[in-house]
C-alpha cells in the first residue's frame, strides 16, 4: 500500500525540504561501487594524511547500504551559506573582494563557510526536521527506517550528491552546480523507503569544466595534483583545520595569511560567479571574521576564544591549532614587512608576548614567525 503513494511522497518530501531552507531536494539510489577502485588507490597514496577515519572503516564508505538496515535511498539536499555580507556588494563582487583580502598580509582569512554558524547543526537539525515530517507522514503506512547525516559518517557524500543530479564534481573536487557554484553544504537522510529516484539531467550529469585549469593554477600549494585528485596532505583547509601537530615548514610561506581553511579553487573557478546567497541568518558573518585582523585575533585569550566562537565550526580545532595557524600568519606578514624594510616591532610585540603561556606546538610557530 505505501509504493502505491511513494511519487506523492517524494514531491511531498522536495516541498517540505524547500520549506526547511534546503535549496534543492534529490533522491538517488545507494549504488556506488564504481567509486571502491578510485578511492582504495586514494587511500594507498596516503593522500588521506592524517584523517585516519577515511580509513578507518575501510570500504564501508562505498557501501552506504550498511549505514542503515535494509537501506534502498538517499534524499540529498543542498544548503547554500554564501551570506548577504559577502554578496551584496555595489562596486565588486564577493569573489574579487575576497580575492583582495588574501593579498592584504595582516588581514587573517577565514573560510566563508565557518564565518558563520556550526553547519554541522544547521544542516542536521533541518534534515531531522525533514525526517520527522516523513515518519509523521507515513506512520499508519509502515515503518520509516533512516538515519540523517551531514559530514559526520563514513560515507562518499560528493559521489552521491552527484548521482542525485545536485551537480558535478569539479576538477577540485568539490561539487559544482550550474546556478549555485560551489558554496553549499550537502547532507542526506538514508533511508530504507523505496522512493521513485531522480534521473540527473544533462546539467548535471556531465562535467561543463571543460578545459579550465583554474582551480589547478590557483591553488597556493598545488594541492591539486591533476584533475579531480586532491593530496590532502598539501591543501591549507587540511593543514589549518585537520592536521594536529606542526605544519610542515616548507607550506608555512604559502599558507600565507589563510588561518582556517582555504576557498581559493572557489574564488578562481567561474562557475562560481552563480552563487546564491543564503536566506539564513545563521550563515551570516559573525565576530567580524570576514574582516578581522591576525594581531587582533592571535591577542585573543582562550576564554575569549570559547566565548566569541560559540556555536563555530572554528572551536573545534581548539584554542592551540587557532593559534598555531595565526603564528603562521603572522610570521608571513612579517616577512612581508622585513622586505619593504618596515618596523616590525607591533607583530613582535604579539607574538613575544604569548611565548610563556602557550603549549610547545604554538610556541614552535612562534619561533618561526620571529626568525
Amino acid at each position: 500500500m505505501i509504493n502505491d503513494n511513494l511519487p506523492i511522497l517524494a514531491l511531498s518530501i522536495k516541498a517540505w525540504g524547500k520549506e526547511l531552507g534546503f535549496s534543492d531536494v534529490r533522491i538517488t539510489d545507494l549504488e556506488l561501487s564504481h567509486q571502491e577502485a578510485g578511492f582504495a588507490a586514494w587511500l594507498a597514496g596516503g593522500h588521506h594524511g592524517e584523517m585516519n577515519y577515511m580509513s578507518k572503516h575501510g570500504l564501508k564508505r562505498v557501501r552506504p547500504r550498511e549505514l542503515v538496515p535494509g537501506a534502498l535511498r538517499a534524499i540529498m539536499v543542498r544548503m547554500d551559506y554564501l551570506s548577504l555580507s559577502n554578496s551584496e556588494n555595489s562596486t565588486q563582487n564577493w569573489r574579487d573582494k575576497e580575492k583582495q583580502r588574501t593579498k592584504k598580509s595582516d588581514q587573517a582569512i577565514i573560510s566563508i563557510y565557518a564565518r558563520g554558524r556550526d553547519y554541522h547543526k544547521v544542516l542536521r537539525s533541518r534534515l531531522q526536521e525533514l525526517a520527522t515530517r516523513i515518519e509523521t507522514e507515513i506512520r499508519c503506512l509502515g515503518k520509516f527506517n533512516h538515519r540523517v547525516f551531514t559530514d559526520s559518517a563514513p560515507i562518499m557524500e560528493v559521489a552521491l550528491a552527484e548521482k542525485a543530479g545536485l551537480g558535478w564534481r569539479g576538477k577540485h573536487t568539490l561539487l559544482l552546480n550550474r546556478h549555485a557554484g560551489s558554496t553549499f553544504f550537502i547532507g542526506e537522510i538514508i533511508t530504507d523507503l523505496p522512493l521513485p529516484i531522480d534521473t540527473p539531467s544533462q546539467e548535471t550529469a556531465l562535467s561543463h569544466c571543460g578545459t579550465c585549469t583554474a582551480c589547478l593554477t590557483c591553488c597556493p600549494t598545488q594541492a591539486i595534483l591533476a584533475p579531480y585528485q586532491l593530496d590532502a596532505r598539501r591543501c591549507i583547509s587540511y593543514l589549518t583545520i585537520e592536521l594536529k601537530g606542526s605544519i610542515p615548514i616548507e607550506f608555512r610561506p604559502l599558507i600565507g595569511n589563510r588561518v582556517y581553511g582555504c576557498d581559493d579553487c572557489q574564488l578562481y573557478c567561474p562557475w562560481n560567479k552563480f552563487a546564491q546567497a543564503s536566506e539564513l541568518v545563521d550563515f551570516e558573518v559573525r565576530n567580524g571574521l570576514d574582516n578581522s585582523s591576525l594581531i587582533g585575533l592571535f591577542d585573543w585569550s582562550e576564554e575569549e576564544f570559547m566565548r566569541k566562537l560559540e556555536g563555530s565550526a572554528i572551536r573545534r580545532i581548539g584554542y592551540d591549532r587557532w593559534l598555531r595557524n595565526l603564528a603562521v600568519g603572522l610570521g608571513n606578514a612579517r616577512r612581508q614587512l622585513v622586505s619593504q624594510k618596515i618596523n616590525t616591532s607591533e607583530i613582535d610585540c604579539v607574538l613575544e608576548k604569548k611565548l610563556a603561556h602557550v603549549s610547545e606546538l604554538v610556541r614552535e610557530h612562534i619561533l618561526w614567525a620571529l626568525e
